[in-house]
């Protein structure tokens, strides 16, 4: 009879459990939130035979002293293992043990390193599980969360204005060298600024010219200062002197050929030579009616290239020429760098032109003959005898060169003041004579009306 009570006692009881799982399953709970590392419930049956007492006392003796942090270990888990009849299965180890999880269940990775040894019934074993700390749980979490990725700002700039294009020191630098290409695949004459004069190591001297802030090199050989040597003009150190010249030329335009360039450097090397005599064939050759653009009494726009005291060094269409301070104004120039400029244009007039060949042109100009000669209409005013006020131009072997605040031109070979007049002082002149020939006042000066200190 107490055998007959115990079953029935069983059979409620399964029915109670049955129900209870039923329940349970529609709520599976997440390995990660009970805290089993990722392990699955018990599903191992018993025969109808077994004693439900054995089971009772074998999870009391496993059950773990301490539960996990998230979860604990329910007295149910006991009933389950009372299900219905069904074929042992032992609960795979290793990879395998995943197909036990359902889809779309995170699972944990040390749950399958982790798995519970057997005994020799089949029956796994449990183990009292450590609590987890914060810091444990951390470093298991860690390597599962992903990185945060870090987004690349966008490329282009953000402009004030709307559809407005900002261009950048690069993207300016690109558009230049671009057109240095194309200037050298077509031979195309560029005008640049020479910004400098280097020594080489090898000993050589290179001028640095400036394209669009873009650096060009030009050897001094390709530059075409030509110095000849004779009787008349003995330059001494041949070098020396195409140095002397070439650093009186800083600041000022000239033309130039790309000859080579280099694009891992971007490196240009480029000749002002190439550059002149391809402006020679085009300005003073004849063409097929005989005729030049460079003739003689034709007004054409010249480079300033070089500036002394008395005299100026312009260029003109490929070939350069000198105009001396007579020739540059109809006024007395003491100091020809106080009005003309190295790097500006002028306009002159061509007086004369010899062409030999290409490599041989010779060209004569002024400055003065560009405008009109009001000269020998002022000195109509002046008066033997006169004074008039005028400003010291220059002073040259005792002779002192006055200009009139009339106009006119006027030469002292005395000075009544006790005190010897200077460059820019204003004067008292006195006309005792009018030399009509070189239109010019002649007399002294009376007195030294202010002096230029």
């Amino acid at each position: 009879m107490p055998r007959k009570a115990r079953t029935e006692e069983t059979v409620v009881t399964e029915e109670n459990i049955l129900h209870e799982n039923d329940m349970e399953t529609e709520n599976v709970p997440n390995p990660e939130e009970t805290g089993m590392d990722g392990e699955s419930p018990d599903t191992l049956s018993a025969d109808s035979d077994t004693d439900f007492s054995d089971a009772e006392e074998s999870s009391k003796v496993s059950a773990p002293e301490e539960p996990v942090s998230t979860g604990e270990v329910s007295a149910e888990s006991d009933a389950e293992m009372a299900e219905p009849p069904l074929e042992e299965t032992a609960v795979p180890d290793g990879p395998d043990s995943k197909d036990a999880i359902p889809d779309g269940e995170s699972v944990d990775p040390m749950a399958e390193t982790a798995s519970p040894p057997e005994t020799p019934s089949g029956k796994p074993t449990t183990k009292p599980a450590r609590k987890r700390t914060k810091a444990s749980a951390a470093k298991v979490e860690t390597p599962n969360a992903p990185a945060p990725v870090k987004k690349s700002a966008p490329s282009s700039i953000l402009t004030l204005s709307a559809d407005a294009e900002v261009e950048t020191q690069e993207s300016r630098e690109d558009t230049i060298w671009h057109e240095l290409q194309n200037a050298y695949r077509t031979r195309k004459i560029l005008t640049g600024t020479l910004g400098g004069i280097e020594k080489m190591e090898g000993g050589g001297t290179i001028a640095v010219v400036y394209y669009k802030e873009m650096r060009i090199v030009i050897p001094l050989a390709e530059m075409m200062i030509n110095l000849v040597e004779d009787a008349a003009h003995d330059y001494g150190e041949l070098v020396q002197r195409q140095n002397k010249i070439l650093g009186n030329m800083l600041g000022c335009e000239i033309d130039f050929i790309i000859k080579g360039l280099d694009n891992a450097s971007r490196s240009v090397v480029a000749s002002r030579r190439d550059a002149m005599y391809k402006k020679r064939q085009i300005f003073y050759m004849p063409d097929a009616n005989g005729i030049s653009r460079v003739c003689e009494d034709r007004i054409v726009q010249a480079r300033v290239i070089a500036v002394a005291e008395k005299v100026v060094r312009v260029e003109i269409f490929g070939t350069e020429c000198s105009i001396l301070a007579r020739d540059l104004s109809w006024d007395w120039m003491g100091d020809a760098t106080e009005r003309f400029h190295v790097g500006e244009q002028i306009l002159v007039r061509i007086l004369s032109v010899k062409l030999h060949s290409l490599e041989d042109i010779s060209v004569k100009a002024d400055v003065k003959s560009v405008n009109g000669n009001t000269s020998k209409e002022n000195l109509g005013k002046c008066k033997i005898q006169g004074k008039y006020a005028g400003t010291v131009t220059d002073i040259h072997k005792g002779t002192v060169f006055v200009r009139l605040h009339i106009g006119v031109n006027a030469v002292a070979h005395s000075c009544y003041d006790n005190r010897l007049p200077g460059k820019k002082d204003e004067v008292s002149f006195v006309v005792t004579r009018i030399d009509s020939d070189r239109n010019v006042a002649v007399g002294l000066i009376s007195r030294i009306i202010k002096q230029n200190i």
